[in-house]
């Protein structure tokens, strides 16, 4: 909450009145959540499955996205909730035109719980509106539901998820579309790419045209924003149109 308003500003807020009652109540209700929790574990597949676009690797059945996300925070499959401070799940609407996903939360999104809201998904709401897009109307987000990273000091640096971290929570993903029911996904990078099409899968070599992804829906693939912020000015300049051509085109086709 510091981050987004100084604390000196919470008495004018409408709901700020419910904050103490809230707080009194909390250790009540997280354990009244711990002992309902689905406590859905995944583990990371093993070999061919019969099935690949079916989720059976939850213990539980998952029947809402609420239920999804509280599953996430107690996913042992990978070493990364140790590290994290929460597992971040998608947020927008059913049944959109689009589904965007991207790699991982950043180090904003870990702490906000929310999918792109720090720099990269600022870069992303530009690009979405020169593509016309409204973002509003798209469910959005990531292959991984634990930020990775490595201390710098007092700074966390973003460190890129391993296969087997992909792998291990690819049955959230999944679940998550089955759950949203998307017209057509688009993967943001090489790391979602390889979430929804299956390892090996080269960016440069998928870019441009629609493939067969989950539940058989098209999946377009282009650049991660983050990419995008990390390239040279000159590069990022060339680049910039391809990438909202990219997101206008997943988008037009998607439409109904």
């Amino acid at each position: 909450m510091r981050q987004h308003m100084p604390a000196k500003y919470w008495r004018n807020l409408p709901e700020a009145a419910e904050i103490a009652a809230l707080v009194a109540a909390a250790p009540t209700r997280t354990a009244r959540m711990i002992e309902q929790a689905p406590g859905a574990r995944v583990v990371a597949p093993r070999g061919p499955r019969r099935n690949p676009d079916h989720v059976d690797d939850v213990d539980q059945p998952l029947r809402t996205l609420a239920e999804l996300s509280a599953a996430v925070q107690h996913c042992t499959a990978c070493p990364l909730a140790q590290h994290a401070t929460q597992g971040v799940s998608g947020s927008g609407p059913l049944r959109p035109p689009l589904m965007l996903v991207g790699e991982q939360p950043g180090d904003r999104e870990d702490l906000a719980g929310l999918p792109f809201v720090g720099p990269a998904g600022q870069l992303l709401d530009q690009a979405l509106a020169l593509a016309g897009i409204d973002r509003a109307q798209l469910y959005l987000t990531n292959a991984v539901r634990h930020f990775k990273h490595e201390l710098r000091g007092k700074r966390r640096l973003h460190k890129t998820p391993a296969q087997r971290e992909v792998m291990a929570c690819r049955p959230w993903l999944l679940r998550e579309i089955e759950l949203v029911q998307p017209q057509a996904i688009v993967a943001l990078g090489a790391t979602a790419a390889r979430a929804l099409l299956g390892p090996g899968v080269k960016l440069a070599a998928l870019r441009g045209q629609p493939w067969p992804g989950p539940g058989g829906r098209p999946v377009w693939v282009t650049w991660h924003p983050a990419a995008l912020l990390r390239l040279p000015a000159d590069e990022r300049q060339r680049t910039w149109p391809m990438w909202i051509a990219d997101l206008a085109h997943a988008s037009n086709a998607a439409a109904p």
